[in-house]
């Protein structure tokens, strides 16, 4: 008899492809709005209001997604794991929490300054909602694999082999096993460290930083792990492991990293909105959301945390690390 809690994972279809559609829509549509209202210029800090164009933003982007794709392995994805009524909620409840972390974040801060209402929001919407949900739907999914192990290849479906045999396969299968392990843990550096390079040097750099003038070393470094702790370390785990990692059980790899993408860009116009909603949501949108797709694309091939929190502190802290060089 059929469980009527949980069926198997859907194959990617219509919803699937209506979310991919969407937000790629939305990404080009917000790229057209800036090359006509701002000639392609999109804001890139809170620290102060400049601009730099959208396109070097794009540019490492690209790089670091094809690096990604080109350069193994994917992480063991079956196609067999049930689809649980936990598993729903707890996407339905992230998404719900990510979204009203953005539009409240928005309607506090307009007019006002960010601090403290961006701290608060970000530690009750973001840690303490997702604790507590998974708390009380315990039986939901893990965050870093939630589809079941790959399906077995041919030699596991056949007969069990001789002894002979099987010390043999044995072997292979370790040795195979251990060369992508390898692969696993450090092929992300690889992107990572092109997405750096072509971000923070040459002619699509970000502009350095100089918040930290006339601050005392101790200063800069108590601000600079109270930032990567409270953006790169709370985002990260928030919109890649558990948001994206879920709604890719549910729609599949892609869709879910443009969605997490979205919903992690958006709450930017909290911090660095002009007042122009139409403008403010395009440029973050073009802004984080691209960078989003490169996190999220990272986090969904290797299932690494250190590649993602990598780049992410590296937004925040590289400016100010080199402008103090």
């Amino acid at each position: 008899m059929l469980n009527k809690t949980s069926r198997r994972s859907p194959s990617p279809g219509a919803p699937a492809l209506a979310v991919l559609v969407t937000g790629l829509a939305v990404i080009a549509g917000s790229a057209l709005w800036l090359a006509w209202t701002t000639g392609g210029e999109i804001r890139y800090t809170a620290d102060h209001g400049g601009t730099r164009p959208m396109w070097h933003v794009w540019v490492p982007v690209l790089a670091g997604l094809l690096l990604t794709r080109l350069l193994p392995p994917r992480p063991p994805r079956g196609d067999g794991a049930p689809v649980t009524r936990e598993l729903r909620l707890q996407a339905g409840v992230l998404l719900a929490a990510a979204v009203l972390f953005a539009v409240t974040l928005r309607l506090v801060t307009a007019g006002h300054a960010a601090e403290p209402a961006h701290t608060i929001l970000k530690l009750v919407l973001l840690v303490a909602v997702p604790l507590l949900l998974f708390r009380l739907t315990r039986r939901g999914a893990p965050d870093r694999e939630v589809a079941a192990p790959a399906s077995r290849d041919a030699s596991d479906r056949e007969a069990v082999p001789s002894s002979r045999t099987a010390r043999r396969d044995a072997t292979r299968g370790q040795e195979a096993r251990e060369r992508p392990s390898a692969w696993r843990r450090y092929g992300p550096a690889v992107p990572v460290a092109a997405w750096i390079v072509l971000s923070f040097a040459g002619p699509f750099a970000r502009p350095y930083g100089d918040w930290t003038s006339g601050l005392d070393p101790v200063t800069v470094l108590v601000t600079m792990v109270t930032v990567f702790v409270l953006n790169a370390l709370i985002e990260e785990i928030f919109y890649r492991r558990w948001l994206q990692t879920r709604w890719e059980h549910l729609l599949g790899p892609w869709p879910a990293v443009v969605l997490a993408s979205l919903a992690f860009a958006a709450w930017h116009i909290g911090i660095q909105g002009t007042g122009d909603l139409p403008t403010d949501l395009a440029s973050v949108f073009a802004g984080q959301g691209v960078q989003g797709l490169f996190l999220g694309y990272l986090w969904s091939r290797y299932r690494l945390m250190w590649p993602v929190l990598t780049v992410h502190g590296a937004m925040n802290a590289a400016p100010t690390l080199l402008g103090l060089l």
